[in-house]
């Protein structure tokens, strides 16, 4: 893996302690590439690669490489700003995790960054397509894996969990659709503290324009804490060549010092 993306893939308890103030640098994409993860000025675009089927390939040799992405409606990361139309109590809990600078965020205590937040934490991930799921190994957080269960039905009473029960579908060739809900609601969806609870339902689609490039897109549905569903989204880009790598987030987790010793609420 490139010196470059290293000096991005700093741990996640730094998440917890790093200042907003600060973010708009840490943030920015490396040197040389497109706004939010895009494709490099005048780098040759290679068309999509597919699977037999005629399916887009998100896969090959290679992991995807995303910015770190502070705040779902901002379009210093996203690809446009959002209005977030909150509740009453989704906007108290979301300005007191304003005015306390996110100290408690879970992924300060190595807790996993749950859905969509992992697609927008600055560790790379693969994906894996079987012909009935898809796997998501994330590097990150807390170097946890997804399964999405193809063409399949919700459970009718699942578990609560960090990352919820995924369903997915194709829509065409082009779109891979991702349904989520039964969450355990103890995540945030991003660093400045977009809440979520138990009621939290997530829509993801996945499209690879071209061989460096998928655009995510993300719909949040929570009517806990929003009065209606938004929508955000940005790019991630592909490098070929790296793999992901172990990662141990509760090892020397040093900003616990800082934070105390309590879980966070």
């Amino acid at each position: 893996m490139s010196k470059q993306m290293n000096s991005l893939l700093f741990s996640a308890a730094a998440i917890a302690v790093v200042s907003l103030a600060s973010a708009p640098v840490q943030a920015q994409p490396p040197e040389g590439r497109g706004p939010r993860g895009g494709a490099k000025k005048d780098e040759v675009v290679l068309p999509t690669p597919r699977l037999q089927n005629g399916k887009i390939d998100f896969g090959g040799k290679g992991a995807w490489a995303p910015i770190w992405v502070l705040d779902w409606a901002d379009r210093k990361w996203v690809t446009q700003s959002i209005e977030v139309p909150f509740t009453p109590a989704g906007l108290a809990l979301f300005q007191e995790r304003r005015a306390n600078n996110s100290k408690d965020d879970p992924e300060g205590y190595c807790l996993p960054a749950g859905v969509p937040r992992y697609t927008g934490t600055p560790y790379p991930f693969q994906i894996i397509q079987l012909p009935d799921r898809v796997v998501i190994l994330y590097e990150g957080a807390s170097h946890m894996y997804r399964v999405i269960l193809m063409d399949a039905k919700h459970s009718a009473d699942p578990d609560p969990s960090w990352l919820g029960e995924s369903i997915g579908w194709w829509e065409g060739n082009d779109t891979l659709v991702v349904d989520t809900i039964a969450f355990n609601g103890r995540t945030w969806l991003d660093y400045v503290g977009h809440p979520a609870s138990e009621s939290l339902h997530v829509i993801e689609r996945y499209r690879r324009p071209d061989f460096r490039t998928m655009m995510y897109e993300t719909t949040i549905e929570d009517p806990k804490y929003y009065t209606k569903p938004w929508t955000t989204s940005f790019k991630v880009r592909f490098e070929p060549g790296w793999e992901i790598k172990e990662y141990v987030c509760l090892e020397n987790n040093k900003d616990l010092l800082h934070l105390g010793t309590t879980q966070p609420k």
